[in-house]
């Protein structure tokens, strides 16, 4: 790909592409929050199973 294909490509990109409207942009925010939250929360029980099993088998 030559760079003036690129840069035709990155044009017609750029003209295709609206801004999004309100309701589209809180969907956006809840589910990337939503995606957060649900990372964290596999994160926590990942290291309370971690925590509870080091203690369990060593006593600590």
């Amino acid at each position: 790909m030559g760079m003036r294909s690129f840069l035709r490509s990155c044009m017609r990109l750029l003209q295709l592409s609206k801004k999004p409207g309100k309701s589209e942009l809180w969907l956006s925010i809840k589910i990337c929050f939503l995606g957060i939250t649900l990372i964290g929360l596999i994160g926590f029980i990942i290291k309370i199973l971690s925590t509870l099993l080091t203690v369990g088998l060593f006593g600590g």
